[in-house]
């Protein structure tokens, strides 16, 4: 017979005194440092430990007995169990402050090289409203919040369209409003889900894997243009024909209407065919009059107006004067390939996915320009050093890899080619520092300029300007 887990006590009156990786909080309990998520410091509050290991515990708050002085009242009603914005009850200016502590940490704590004063971090114009993409999950068992389950009253409709709850993959928030996303998304969201109870049709079964709707992306590009795409789990004709006239009916200003048919067990639709239901196959955003096509697979930064200001940073950084051959490493789309391409003589953009290479020469031919050329494949096989021999040794390196940071092959490339500049964007402080510290043995950190592309949230971009000892 396994053993009874001990119950975790209770601990009354902790302040929360900062904040700690993955937005959550931190107090000290004796000698341990305790993380509690949604708290913010000052907060004096009753804990429940969760979790305790030798020299940290995990606890929840179970009473507020005094909120903190800087504490806001959040706008979201799924604030506290939705874990996409975990900061909403944190003022603006103090997240910007908590971001740029985050960058100066990581290159202090884990970087170890010397490093200017870091700029003050780039807020985001639109703290609500701010992404142009949005995915929502289908779930014919929505997950039950504590008070409702203390409430004793029945639920018999459990269907729901929303978000995962953090760590439960089978679990679904059913989403009355959303504020990450312009009003039109929770429109979209809202309708759909209404008709389809409306007409008898099954949500998802998430474990039986089985059931008609099953997700959805919304993207708003800031031209105003609107993709959906809709995820079906079987394959029914004439209740998908339905669904979709239904939409397209309510809502002509739709852009870009498809389907998918996903038989799989996963959710991702990259590996699948999209059907082409009403309007064209794409959507498009705009940068300094240049047009950049967004296919339901492409990559594009989430926050378009922020993506504006951290591609520029970037520019500036690569002090361009049009004599120069760039490489862009992990170039996705080739945003910033295509935006710095007119400052530069050349630009050669690398990324793994295939579809997004042929988004980045679509991108450059839809904007006529000429001086781009774009590989497929994985960074550490495709930048080699007889790649550079062919293709000439770079000027200015672009770095904008994915949040494990760049393979040691391809540093080892880098720091072979001897670039006079890198300039290297992350959305992880942690691993762009990791990657510093070897880079460092033939650069020189110049400029830090942290950018906040995603409020509420702890996540940080950060981008750092390096120079050839």
């Amino acid at each position: 017979m396994a053993r009874k887990r001990k119950e975790l006590p209770i601990v009354e009156g902790v302040e929360i005194t900062g904040v700690a990786a993955e937005g959550k909080s931190i107090a000290r309990v004796n000698d341990m440092v305790v993380f509690i998520p949604f708290g913010a410091p000052g907060d004096v509050v009753d804990i429940k430990l969760d979790k305790k290991k030798r020299n940290y515990a995990e606890a929840h708050i179970v009473k507020m007995v005094k909120p903190s002085l800087r504490r806001v009242e959040p706008k979201c009603v799924h604030f506290g169990v939705c874990g996409g914005c975990k900061w909403q009850h944190i003022p603006y200016e103090d997240q910007l402050q908590y971001k740029r502590n985050q960058v100066c940490d990581a290159l202090q704590r884990i970087a170890k090289v010397d490093i200017p004063e870091v700029n003050p971090i780039l807020g985001s114009s639109e703290i609500y409203h701010y992404r142009n993409k949005l995915e929502f999950t289908f779930s014919n068992r929505s997950w039950l919040t504590f008070e409702e389950l203390q409430s004793g009253k029945e639920f018999p409709d459990r269907n729901a369209l929303g978000f995962h709850i953090p760590g439960a993959f089978d679990k679904v928030l059913d989403i009355k409003k959303c504020w990450l996303q312009d009003d039109l998304s929770d429109e979209i969201r809202l309708f759909i889900r209404e008709y389809s109870l409306r007409k008898g049709y099954s949500f998802y079964d998430l474990k039986a894997q089985s059931g008609l709707m099953r997700t959805l992306m919304v993207r708003i590009a800031s031209t105003g243009e609107v993709m959906l795409v809709v995820v079906f789990g079987e394959d029914d004709r004439e209740k998908i024909v339905d669904v979709m006239d239904a939409v397209a009916a309510r809502f002509p200003q739709i852009t870009s209407l498809l389907y998918v048919v996903n038989l799989k067990v996963n959710d991702t639709i990259g590996d699948q065919d999209i059907v082409l239901f009403r309007g064209r196959d794409y959507i498009e955003e705009e940068m300094e009059g240049l047009r950049f096509r967004i296919g339901p697979k492409s990559f594009y930064q989430t926050n378009s107006r922020q993506a504006y200001e951290l591609y520029k940073v970037a520019r500036r950084m690569a002090e361009l004067t049009g004599n120069e051959l760039v490489y862009d490493l992990y170039t996705g789309t080739g945003t910033i390939a295509n935006f710095v391409a007119r400052q530069a003589r050349k630009v050669i953009g690398i990324e793994y996915v295939p579809e997004a290479i042929e988004d980045a020469r679509l991108n450059s031919a839809v904007n006529g320009i000429d001086n781009t050329l774009f590989y497929a494949g994985d960074m550490k096989d495709i930048l080699t050093d007889g790649f550079i021999a062919e293709h000439g040794n770079p000027d200015v390196m672009i770095i904008d890899p994915p949040r494990a940071g760049m393979h040691e092959d391809v540093v080892k490339v880098i720091l072979n080619a001897a670039p006079r500049k890198l300039v290297y964007v992350s959305c992880n402080p942690a691993t762009q520092a990791r990657d510093i510290a070897l880079l460092d043995a033939k650069y020189k950190v110049m400029e830090v300029q942290p950018v906040d592309m995603f409020p509420h949230t702890h996540h940080v971009e950060n981008v750092v300007a390096l120079e050839l000892r």
